[in-house]
C-alpha cells in the first residue's frame, strides 16, 4: 500500500503541469457542457473525443476522456434542476426533487448542493479505485485464456441488463450484432478472411472507433433534431454555494450514497443511471423527511448526485482490472485504451504498471476541478441551455465524421459512421440499445482469440472450463446473469422450486 501511495504521488506530480492542468480544466468544462445539454450524452461525448485523441499521448488522452466523463455525469443535474429535463440519464432521479426546489426559488443553492455532492461522490470513488483495483489486478493475474474467454462471454451476456427489464433479449440481440461486426476482417490466428466480400477496406476489420461514433453520435443527433421542444429555464437567484454545516449534517447520507454508487459501478453493465435511482430510493426509505421526497427534498438531490458520480470510479475498477466495462461509457473507453495499444484486463498491471495510479490521480484532480467549475459556471450553463439544438446538433454531426476521418485519414471510416449510425437509429426506434452492440464489437475479438487459444491448448477438450476454480465461478456467473435478466426463466425456476418443496 505504501508503494501504491508513492506511485500515486508520482502520478499527481506528473499531472501538475500547465498542459495537464489546463487540459483537465478544459475537459471537465466540456463535460459539464455535454452533460447540461439535453441530447448530448456522456457516452456520445467520450465516443466523439476518443477518435480525436489518436494523435496525442495516452496520458493526455486519459485526462481528456476521464475529465469529460466526470463532468458530463455531474453536468446533467444542471438541466434537471433548471428545466426539469435531465441532461443525462444519470440525473433522472435528481430532477424529482431538484426542479421542485428550483420552482421554490432555491435553484442556486440546489445546483450548489448537487455540485458539491457530485464532487464528494467522485472523490470517494477515487479512493476505492486506488485501493481496490491493484488488489483485483493481482487476482486477475491468475487468469489464463480460458478465464479471459469466459470473462468476455460474461461481458457480452450482461447486454440484457443494458435495456429495459421487460425485454432483455433486445440487449442480447444488439450485443450479438456487435459480435458479428467484430468478426469482419482477417482472422488473427489463421489469417482467413471473414465477411470481407472481396472489399480490401474490410481486411483490417471495421474501425471500432468509427462504430462507436456511429452508434452513439449519429442517432442522437437525428433524435434530437426530430423532437425539438421549447425550454423554459428557471433563473438562478442567490448564491450557489451551499451551507457547509448542512453538508456535515448529511455526511452519513453522502458516504452511504457514495458506497452505493461505487458498488453499482463495479457491477458490469449497470452504470450511473441505475445508481442514482437505487441511492435515491434507499435515501427515501431511510429519511426522517420522506414526505418531502418528490416535492423538494435536498436529501434526494444529495443521494442521486453523490451516487451517480461515485459510480464513475466504480465503473473504472472492472475496466482496468478485468477488461469488463462497468458502464456504457467505460465500454467506449475500452476502445480508447486499445487505440493507444493498452489492453485493459488481467495483464494491465504488468504491461502498463503505472496506468492504474495515473487514472486514480486524474480522477482525484478531476474531482477537485469539478467542484470549482461546477460552482463557477452554473450561471453560464443556465444561459447555454437557451441555445437551440438546431445550432448545436449540426456541429456535433460534423465532429462525428471529423473524428472518424482523423484516425486513419480514411473516407471509408466516414462511411462506416454513416451506415452504422443509420442502423443504430432504426434499432433505437425499435428499443434496441446501442451500448450492448458497442460491447459486442469490443469484446468480440477478445472472446474469439482466447476461446480458440484455450481450445487449442486443451486439444478441443472443454472439461478444463468446468474444473478450474476461477473458470467454474465465471461459468456460474454467466448462468446467473442469463437467469437474472430473464423474467421467464426466473418464473420457471420459481414454479419448479414450489413444486419440489410442496411434495
Amino acid at each position: 500500500m505504501e508503494l501504491g501511495f508513492v506511485k500515486l504521488i508520482q502520478s499527481l506530480y506528473n499531472l501538475f503541469s500547465i498542459q495537464g492542468v489546463g487540459l483537465l480544466f478544459l475537459s471537465v468544462a466540456l463535460g459539464l457542457f455535454i452533460g447540461a445539454m439535453p441530447g448530448l450524452t456522456a457516452v456520445m461525448g467520450v465516443a466523439l473525443l476518443t477518435g480525436l485523441t489518436y494523435y496525442i499521448d495516452i496520458g493526455n488522452a486519459l485526462i481528456l476522456l476521464i475529465g469529460v466523463y466526470v463532468g458530463a455525469i455531474a453536468g446533467g443535474s444542471i438541466s434537471a434542476i433548471l428545466i426539469n429535463v435531465p441532461g443525462t440519464g444519470a440525473a433522472a432521479a435528481t430532477l424529482l426533487d431538484g426542479h421542485p426546489l428550483a420552482l421554490k426559488g432555491e435553484a442556486g443553492p440546489t445546483i450548489g448542493l448537487a455540485a458539491i455532492s457530485s464532487t464528494l461522490g467522485s472523490f470517494f470513488s477515487m479512493a476505492i479505485l486506488f485501493i481496490l483495483t491493484p488488489l483485483l489486478s493481482e487476482f486477475a493475474l491468475k487468469f489464463t485464456s480460458i478465464e479471459i474467454a469466459l470473462l468476455a462471454i460474461f461481458g457480452i451476456l450482461i447486454c440484457g441488463s443494458l435495456t429495459s427489464e421487460e425485454m432483455p433479449i433486445k440487449g442480447w440481440i444488439s450485443g450479438l450484432l456487435g459480435l458479428l461486426i467484430s468478426y469482419i476482417g482477417m482472422d488473427k490466428i489463421t489469417g482467413y478472411q471473414r465477411f470481407c466480400y472481396d472489399n480490401p477496406n474490410l481486411l483490417g476489420g471495421v474501425s471500432f472507433i468509427s462504430c462507436m461514433i456511429g452508434l452513439f453520435g449519429v442517432p442522437q443527433v437525428l433524435s434530437v433534431m426530430e423532437s425539438q421542444a421549447h425550454r423554459i429555464v428557471t433563473p438562478i437567484k442567490g448564491s450557489v454555494i451551499p451551507k457547509i454545516s448542512y453538508l456535515f449534517q448529511k455526511m452519513k447520507l453522502i458516504l452511504r450514497s457514495g458506497l452505493i454508487g461505487v458498488i453499482i459501478g463495479i457491477v458490469p453493465g449497470v452504470g450511473e443511471n441505475v445508481a442514482c435511482f437505487v441511492s435515491y430510493d434507499i435515501a427515501k426509505k431511510t429519511s426522517k423527511e420522506r414526505e418531502l421526497f418528490g416535492k423538494g427534498s435536498k436529501e434526494g438531490v444529495i443521494a442521486a448526485e453523490t451516487a451517480n458520480n461515485a459510480c464513475v470510479g466504480g465503473a473504472l475498477i472492472p475496466l482496468l482490472a478485468l477488461g469488463v466495462p462497468g458502464s456504457p461509457v467505460t465500454a467506449v473507453m475500452i476502445g480508447a485504451f486499445l487505440l493507444h495499444n493498452i489492453k485493459p484486463g488481467p495483464l494491465l498491471a504488468l504491461e502498463s504498471p503505472t496506468i492504474i495510479y495515473d487514472v486514480s490521480a486524474i480522477l482525484l484532480m478531476a474531482s477537485i476541478v469539478l467542484g470549482i467549475l461546477n460552482l463557477s459556471l452554473a450561471r453560464i450553463m443556465a444561459k447555454v441551455l437557451q441555445i437551440s439544438p438546431a445550432i448545436i446538433m449540426p456541429v456535433v454531426a460534423a465532429l462525428c465524421f471529423i473524428g472518424a476521418y482523423a484516425i486513419n485519414l480514411s473516407v471509408f471510416d466516414m462511411k462506416v459512421v454513416l451506415w452504422v449510425g443509420i442502423l443504430a437509429y432504426f434499432l433505437r426506434k425499435m428499443d434496441y440499445p446501442p451500448a450492448p452492440m458497442a460491447l459486442g464489437i469490443i469484446l468480440g475479438p477478445i472472446f474469439d482469440e482466447n476461446l480458440r487459444r484455450a481450445l487449442m491448448g486443451t486439444n478441443g477438450n472443454i472439461l478444463p472450463f468446468f474444473t478450474r476454480p476461477i473458470s467454474l465461478f465465471l461459468v456460474m456467473a454467466c448462468i446467473f446473469s442469463i437467469v437474472n435478466q430473464s423474467k421467464w426463466l426466473k418464473r420457471q425456476l420459481r414454479n419448479t422450486w414450489k413444486r419440489v418443496t410442496s411434495r
